[in-house]
């Protein structure tokens, strides 16, 4: 049995000696796919000519006359589509809050061209366009105008419709295609308000009217919708509200694809229920099979990176979810209720809310069940959750976001304190016994069986774990993973200072100085670990400071100041330990 191991343990101390080699290199490769990945989603694009004409031809999805007929008609699959006239300005009314901008169609009510006020586009960074003044460069020129998410330029096309249909047999029911009324073209609210209500009416020939609001408050991105059904006719009706959005997929990305190892945000629909949870939905889906759900609650949402939207209806009802892929590249999710039956000279009421707006967590959490979701920290959400729960407790108590980042880069090292200090003791003993291991080396030049069983004698005899030094690196790669979707994910972090010429840490650092000042505490760190004993291993090693300083320079600086500050620490900690057992005896 023994002589059946000593194969075994040859190999195995030859493996021990490669893996930390290994280890980072395959960090090394992650780095690379992750800056990749970060160009390849938030670097520079090219310019795309704006569109400002009104939409020429656009699509409405028509929903089914009677949702409930069958299961072909109520998941959508009579939705056609129906060429919009160009309307006039008269037919628009302009709304804006202390945090929204926005366009309401009077045909049918949809929600267009919405802005949200407290989100430019791109942040000016005045600090770094006084210092390219005092060199002589020109300042960098920024589209500060306010990020859209709805909006009607027809390449870009993102609404939210809602409307009424009739049941099969009643009346006819006011669609996003029908054209309701209103006295004002403008309203604002003004300072001193806490809500601003938009009414709208549309009546038939045969006694129906509606009234169709729409509510704002002072603070908020929910928009509450209130469609109220008078019925003044000597007939019974009945019907069901729907709620939808309609967008065309961003050209710019793969429409809700994934890059490799899945490392791009999500874009595309997504549904919440009781029952399924949390569950994406792809444009290729859409276009693949449509939707048809049923279930108490819930909500339908088309998300992107920073911001969502979602129709929410009420949570104590059964609700259809749906979507539906229309011919001319157009995608629809949405949702519509059950059907209430109004008597004649009676009234009843429809209620839902519309969320647009940035993913803010603790917002979302108490805006619906699950809606904090759309954050999507990927396979790491269970490490992704609790690292962004103590970045905001953090930066309630100090007010910045990369004083955050050193709390959390504290919290994360004296976490792991146990483990870092028995791998950087282990470092240390093998940096001790490093001339004695290229002794043997040298000794046992042709004898390579020879040189690992010395190897291995000498690392039992001197109490060294081998391993030990990969231990930091395995520990890294998965908080440095989670920590990239953090940082790319969370619209905190969109445009957020931090100090000096640091003035939006999810983007690269514009001077490069901290990949810099990480290079360099890298190759310090770098120089506290014992070096490999194959010689073209130590080469490479060497490089490989220069090569993730030049990969850092397009990472976002929050990143960046992760790594400087975790390096600073393992560096301050691993010069203790090693002057300890230098000690020793």
């Amino acid at each position: 049995m023994k002589v059946a191991l000593i194969p075994f343990r040859k190999n195995l101390v030859i493996r021990m000696d490669n893996i930390r080699f290994i280890l980072i290199v395959t960090f090394v490769m992650l780095v690379i796919m992750l800056q990749q990945a970060w160009q390849l989603d938030y670097g520079p694009k090219p310019e795309v000519a704006a569109i400002t004409d009104p939409i020429a031809t656009n699509t409405k999805a028509d929903l089914p006359s009677d949702p409930a007929a069958s299961t072909q008609e109520s998941s959508g699959q009579n939705i056609s589509a129906v060429p919009l006239a160009t309307l006039s300005s008269a037919n628009i009314i302009t709304v804006t809050t202390d945090v929204l901008a926005l366009e309401i169609d009077m045909q049918g009510g949809t929600i267009q061209n919405l802005d949200l006020l407290n989100y430019p586009t791109e942040k000016a960074n005045s600090i770094v366009n006084s210092l390219r003044a005092m060199v002589g460069f020109p300042a960098s020129e920024k589209n500060t105008a306010p990020v859209r998410l709805f909006d009607s330029n027809r390449e870009k096309l993102f609404v939210a419709q809602s409307g009424l249909i009739a049941d099969s047999g009643f009346a006819a029911a006011p669609s996003h295609h029908s054209v309701f009324k209103n006295a004002q073209s403008r309203y604002e609210l003004k300072p001193g308000e806490e809500s601003l209500s938009v009414p709208m009416t549309w009546t038939d020939n045969n006694g129906l009217s509606i009234t169709k609001e729409f509510i704002f408050k002072r603070g908020s991105y929910q928009i509450a919708l209130e469609q109220k059904v008078k019925n003044n006719s000597d007939k019974v009706w009945s019907g069901r509200q729907y709620s939808q959005l309609l967008k065309v997929p961003d050209t710019s990305s793969s429409g809700g694809g994934m890059l490799t190892g899945g490392m791009r945000a999500f874009d595309g629909g997504v549904i919440y229920t009781e029952k399924s949870k949390y569950q994406k939905i792809s444009f290729k889906d859409m276009a693949e099979e449509n939707l048809d759900v049923i279930n108490k609650g819930g909500w339908a949402a088309m998300i992107q990176h920073y911001f969502a939207s979602a129709w929410i209806p009420p949570v104590d009802q059964d609700n259809h979810f749906y979507t539906k892929t229309l011919s001319d590249g157009h995608y629809v999710i949405g949702t519509y209720s059950p059907a209430v039956t109004v008597n004649p000279n009676s009234d009843a009421q429809f209620v839902a809310k519309l969320f647009a707006g940035p993913k803010i967590q603790p917002m979302m959490e108490k805006t619906a069940p699950g809606l904090e979701l759309t954050v999507d920290y990927s396979f790491l959400t269970f490490i992704g959750k609790p690292i962004y729960w103590l970045l905001n407790q953090i930066h309630d108590a100090l007010n910045n976001w990369g004083v955050a980042i050193i709390g959390v880069t504290l919290c994360i090292k004296l976490l792991f304190f146990p483990l870092s200090q028995a791998s950087y003791k282990s470092m240390a003993k093998m940096r001790k016994i490093q001339p004695r291991l290229k002794e043997l080396q040298e000794r046992f030049a042709d004898d390579r069986p020879r040189f690992n069983t010395e190897m291995m004698g000498l690392y039992k005899k001197e109490k060294v774990n081998p391993l030990g030094g990969c231990l930091p690196i395995l520990v890294q790669i998965p908080v440095f993973m989670c920590l990239y979707w953090v940082l790319s994910e969370t619209v905190e972090f969109r445009q957020a200072p931090f100090m000096l010429w640091i003035q939006d840490l999810s983007t690269q650092d514009p001077f490069y100085i901290l990949p810099v000042i990480m290079g360099i505490t890298m190759k310090i760190q770098q120089g506290l670990n014992p070096a490999p004993i194959d010689p073209i291993q130590a080469k490479v090693m060497k490089m490989f400071p220069i090569v993730f300083t030049i990969f850092f320079l397009f990472f976002p600086a929050g990143l960046v100041l992760y790594w400087v500050i975790n390096n600073t620490l393992s560096i301050i900690q691993q010069t203790y330990i090693t002057k300890q057992i230098a000690k020793m005896p």
